[in-house]
C-alpha cells in the first residue's frame, strides 16, 4: 500500500466534502505543516481526538521506531493549518508533557485502544499534540 497515494486520495475526498474511503470523516482532520528542510507546506490527513473543545493529534506512526515526518515538521515550526469538518483555521501545535500528557494519553488509549498497541511496538514516547486556534 502506497501511503502517499492513500493520503493524496484522502485529502481530495476530504476537501470534496463527501465520504472518505475506509475512514470515519468525523474523526479526520487535515494538518498542514511547514517542511523542516524544504520549507514547503505539507498536508497530512490524520485522526484527531476532540475532547472538551480541545483538538489532539497523536504522533504514533503506527508504533514505528521514529516520529512521523509531520510531527518533526511541527516540532521545528509549531504554526500549522487545520482543516476539520467545513472549517479551516491557523493553529499552534504544542506537544504535551508531564502529567498533562499522561492524563490525555490515558484518555486517548481508553477511547481508542489501538493506540496502546502502537505504544507496545516502540521504545519511544509517543507524542500527544494539542492544536490550539491561533
Amino acid at each position: 500500500m502506497d501511503m502517499q497515494e492513500v493520503n493524496a486520495r484522502t485529502i481530495v475526498q476530504f476537501r470534496a466534502g463527501g465520504e472518505i474511503e475506509g475512514m470515519h470523516r468525523e474523526r479526520i482532520l487535515l494538518l498542514t505543516t511547514t517542511g523542516r528542510r524544504s520549507g514547503e507546506r505539507r498536508t497530512t490527513p490524520m485522526m484527531f481526538v476532540g475532547k472538551d473543545g480541545r483538538v489532539l493529534v497523536i504522533a504514533s506512526n503506527v508504533g514505528a521506531p521514529r516520529h512521523p515526518d509531520w510531527y518533526l515538521n511541527l516540532a521545528a515550526d509549531p504554526n500549522v493549518t487545520v482543516e476539520v469538518g467545513e472549517e479551516t483555521y491557523e493553529a499552534v501545535a504544542t506537544t504535551l508533557e508531564g502529567a498533562e500528557r499522561e492524563r490525555d494519553w490515558a484518555m486517548v488509549k481508553q477511547l481508542f485502544p489501538f493506540f496502546g498497541h502502537h505504544e507496545s511496538k516502540t521504545n519511544r514516547t509517543i507524542p500527544v499534540v494539542e492544536l490550539t486556534r491561533a
